[in-house]
């Protein structure tokens, strides 16, 4: 919320993204450079945290700020938006898929110095890339006032370099946060009321009535975020101890250890990402493509639907669930996945004026935070929490 708030007010959304990219960097070299052996605590154990911390402050700059730029690539009302949302959405987890698999084989075969050090690496390739290639954003992302931005504000140093040592010093505080599990959901409540607040109050009584509509109408797709993350992040702990626990996970002799079906997802949306663009561009020439709630309803009934497909497999009276009921489990949630999150990044892209666009994303994902806060209380509560 707060790297999409300090987009929109003064750095742009480029300028957001090349930061936070160099913050994860130095993250992941960090965590590399502080592998200690077995054991060892003090320098090595607060070295990976501030890593980890540093990791958190550079997503905060990215994370939402990315989203935005692709947002920014087309106009309000181009019909190919939803779908250049699901390609985008495909990138994403052909990272998510590719990065587990080398980084676990480098860090289980070599060291996991050297798994977090080919992360960083592979975070600065990305970089150079986005830097290099800048002129394909077509001018998207500019800062709102490039004096402003540069002028002295304090000390004489600029708003830009004010905002890159404020980010240092949120790494201290993302550091105490990381080590404070027991506050993060309490902080996680308090910040998200004060967020639609600020977002209500300024919609209210600085935005004229359409606007305004269009900022309600973006929180209500906020609000139904927490309920599908909460059911779909169940992947990585209880559906994963079910998977352990439960299904037959002998494939022609070879019992596939449980963690492999995590994959299972990412493989379905890198396939099927590229159908969904081109179904929604399809339906959208013959003026017959669903309106954005009605995505997100077809989403919430194909995650339902994925559970229910793994009820009746677990129902058949075997010992041992068949292992094809949860990859159906996983092609229902990636169906589900691709209604809802690459729509909704869409939908916090086109719906908000531009100065509140970063905002707005960075609510969406903490809508997402919540919902993966709410998975967590979930899987305690059936006994997978420890996945």
């Amino acid at each position: 919320v707060i790297g999409g708030y300090l987009a929109d007010r003064y750095l742009g959304a480029r300028k957001a993204v090349s930061a936070g990219g160099v913050f994860i960097v130095a993250g992941h070299l960090l965590i590399a450079g502080f592998e200690g052996r077995v054991g060892e605590q003090g320098l090595y154990l607060n070295g990976f945290y501030f890593g980890l911390a540093s990791i958190v402050v550079g997503t905060g700059f990215l994370k939402a700020n990315v989203s935005v730029l692709v947002g920014q690539l087309y106009a309000r009302d181009d019909i190919r938006r939803d779908s250049a949302f699901s390609i985008f959405y495909m990138g994403i987890n052909t990272g998510a898929w590719l990065g587990p698999i080398f980084i676990g084989i480098l860090g289980e075969t070599v060291g996991w110095s050297y798994g977090f050090g080919a992360a960083g690496i592979g975070m600065l390739l990305g970089l150079a890339v986005f830097v290099l290639f800048r002129k394909a954003l077509h001018g998207a992302g500019p800062p709102p006032s490039a004096q402003r931005l540069a002028a002295p504000a304090f000390a004489g140093l600029s708003r830009e370099a004010l905002i890159y040592l404020g980010a240092i010093g949120a790494t201290g505080v993302s550091w105490w946060l990381i080590r404070s599990q027991d506050t993060v959901g309490l902080l996680l409540i308090v910040f998200s009321v004060l967020t639609v607040g600020y977002i209500v109050y300024r919609s209210v009584w600085t935005l004229p009535p359409v606007d305004r509509d269009r900022i309600f109408a973006a929180l209500f797709l906020v609000a139904l975020s927490p309920l599908f993350w909460a059911l779909f992040e169940q992947t990585g702990s209880s559906l994963n101890v079910f998977t352990d626990e439960r299904v037959d996970r002998v494939i022609f002799g070879w019992e596939v250890p449980a963690s492999v079906f995590l994959s299972v997802n990412s493989a379905f949306i890198i396939l099927l990402a590229p159908v969904f663009a081109w179904g929604w561009n399809w339906l959208a020439r013959r003026r017959l493509e669903p309106s954005v709630p009605l995505k997100f309803g077809l989403g919430l009934v194909l995650v339902g639907l994925g559970f229910l497909v793994l009820v009746a497999g677990a129902a058949g009276g075997g010992a041992l669930t068949p292992a094809v009921f949860i990859v159906l489990l996983y092609l229902f949630h990636a169906m589900a996945e691709l209604c809802f999150s690459p729509i909704g990044l869409s939908s916090m892209t086109r719906l908000p004026i531009a100065s509140m666009t970063g905002l707005m994303m960075g609510t969406w994902f903490l809508a997402t935070a919540a919902g993966n806060f709410i998975a967590a209380l979930i899987a305690q509560a059936t006994g997978g929490a420890g996945a």
